[in-house]
């Protein structure tokens, strides 16, 4: 078998593990607040989420097309297969390293600064594709901020609208209308974070010679890629629910119907112009909007401060990860 061949197969092996590794890594983006208020049992939401993030990642494939192409340029990569077979090792040790210790890094960080390292390991910093890899930083940094605003608006306008009705009422109310805001969270996460798998894996192709003319991922790289998203979903990642759903703020199912939807609505508008964005990111920014628009003491900063952290170092970090699993994959392929 041509080592071609073999390496494509290990990138699309590879590039499902991710897939399904970001699932239960990133469980608690879609339903950390609706365990937390009970609005679901856990069971019952994992089981939601992962129905809905298999069809959120059939349904779309810009943000695809984006990994794909704006990173670096398929067509021209040198040595590209190991490049990204280099990236994903990166991506996946970066994500079980923060599973393993319950922080909710950033998955999207992770991939786009494993393959950026790897390629520039590959062929220095003039590889990179610099309009379209700007573009997605902006896209990161921009989106969790934004995520925060409209977190803080949202439940601004519901303290405003319901501050004189009766509260056990209320938070039954909310409550089930939580479980439709985290349905809708769990359907743009699938439509957002199981497509860069299918854009890594599309750029395996491209490189092998196996496609050509065309960053559009094909069908079964689609199905194959939401499967595993699903799949991984269903594992969960209980770790993660806890940070997220406990350790920002203690939260009542009026905050989680503002979290949900302030950070549906930002994930979806990213699809909507293809830029990958990280949903943990945007999740997290939700709750803390929402949080400080209720009580600002009352939101655990400490939390939120290690969680910035490791957002921060993450890209750079993988990077360097990956740069050195280029070197070591260099001597073998």
């Amino acid at each position: 078998m041509e080592p071609i061949l073999i390496i494509t197969i290990a990138i699309v092996i590879f590039a499902l593990a991710f897939d399904f590794i970001n699932g239960f890594h990133d469980t608690a983006n879609a339903i950390a607040t609706a365990v937390s208020t009970k609005a679901l049992k856990p069971r019952h939401a994992i089981l939601m989420a992962a129905v809905l993030n298999f069809l959120g990642a059939i349904m779309f494939h810009g943000v695809a097309k984006t990994v794909s192409k704006d990173i670096v340029d398929p067509f021209t990569l040198q040595n590209g297969s190991v490049v990204i077979l280099a990236a994903l090792f990166s991506a996946i040790a970066w994500n079980l390293i923060t599973w393993y210790y319950g922080i909710p890094s950033s998955s999207s960080h992770t991939l786009i600064g494993s393959i950026a390292g790897a390629a520039v390991a590959s062929g220095g910093f003039g590889v990179l594709q610099y309009a379209g890899f700007t573009k997605i930083i902006v896209a990161l940094i921009i989106s969790p901020l934004l995520a925060f605003g409209v977190g803080f608006v949202i439940y601004t306008i519901i303290k405003v609208v319901f501050k004189n009705a009766n509260l056990t009422q209320t938070n039954r109310n909310f409550k089930f209308l939580q479980i439709f805001t985290a349905a809708a969270q769990a359907f743009s996460h699938g439509s957002n974070d199981a497509q860069k798998a299918m854009g890594i894996i599309t750029m395996a192709l491209i490189s092998a010679g196996m496609q050509t003319g065309s960053t559009e991922p094909l069908f079964w790289v689609q199905m194959a890629c939401a499967t595993a998203m699903g799949l991984g979903t269903a594992v969960g990642g209980w770790k993660i629910i806890k940070t997220v759903g406990g350790n920002i703020m203690k939260i009542r199912p009026a905050n989680g119907v503002a979290a949900d939807l302030s950070s549906a609505l930002i994930i979806f508008g990213a699809t909507y112009i293809h830029l990958p964005v990280s949903t943990t990111h945007v999740v997290s920014s939700s709750i803390l909007g929402v949080g400080s628009s209720h009580r600002v003491k009352g939101v655990k900063w400490t939390t939120a401060q290690r969680m910035i952290i490791t957002w921060v170092i993450t890209l750079p970090i993988s990077a360097l990860i990956a740069a050195v699993c280029y070197f070591v994959l260099n001597i073998f392929f």
